[in-house]
Order: C-alpha cells, then sequence, then structure tokens
C-alpha cells in the first residue's frame, strides 16, 4: 500500500483538507472494482476511500457522468437480443348499439337501449 499512499499524497486537496479527486481517476478507480474477483470494499481501501464514495462513484458511471477505461480482466456479461414476437392483432370493433346474448350454439341480439330486466328475462328463457 506504500505505493498507492504515496500517489495519494500527490492528489491536490481542497480548502477543507478533502482530496480533489479528478474524473479520470474516479472512473480509474470505478473500473477497478469491475474486474473479476474485486469487490468495491477492497478497492476504496487500497485507495484509502470509503466504499460509499465508491458506490457514489460507480452510480456516476451508471448514469454515464463517468466514462470508464478499458481494463484488461474486466469482463462483461454478453447480451442477447431476442427477435421481437407477433404482435397481437387487435379484436374487431364491436358496435356498441348492441348485445349479445349467447347460450351454446343460440345467439339472441339485441338493442343495447333494451332495459336490463329484459335481458335477464331473455337470459332465463334461454336457459330452460
Amino acid at each position: 500500500m506504500g505505493a498507492t499512499s504515496e500517489f495519494l499524497a500527490r492528489l491536490p486537496r481542497r480548502a477543507d483538507g478533502k482530496r480533489n479527486w479528478p474524473s479520470e481517476l474516479k472512473a480509474q478507480v470505478v473500473a477497478e472494482t469491475l474486474i473479476e474477483g474485486e469487490t468495491v470494499n477492497a478497492v476504496a481501501k487500497r485507495y484509502e476511500l470509503i466504499p460509499s464514495t465508491v458506490s457514489d462513484w460507480r452510480r456516476m458511471a451508471r448514469q454515464g457522468k463517468l466514462v470508464l477505461p478499458n481494463l484488461d480482466g474486466m469482463n462483461f456479461v454478453p447480451v442477447e437480443i431476442e427477435a421481437a414476437g407477433p404482435v397481437a392483432q387487435p379484436l374487431p370493433a364491436m358496435s356498441s348499439n348492441t348485445i349479445d346474448v349467447i347460450r351454446g350454439d343460440v345467439t339472441v341480439r339485441v338493442d343495447a337501449a333494451t332495459p336490463a330486466g329484459r335481458i335477464a328475462e331473455i337470459a332465463r328463457a334461454m336457459a330452460t
């Protein structure tokens, strides 16, 4: 960790004493967390950061606010895109001015203005 500490000592500090991390270095730290076998905690410890800071930088990278460098050993999961399935055809528009009362293979079509009581009588008659 000696080399890392020497490197960190050269980072400029803000007026409040905190390190001023350039975007390129933030991206490098985030990219290291993507190497197989690495963890956010291990990378954070190596750079003397708290893990939540590295997690914040990872979120920035996901949002496109940090451009990550290409690192050897970094693996990505292959993506497979399926062809779009057939689109269901819409059902034909039903006429809103009729109601079909169906029992087996018998259909009685009545006007939509028919009172509900009358439609119920027809349905009962068809059930007998």
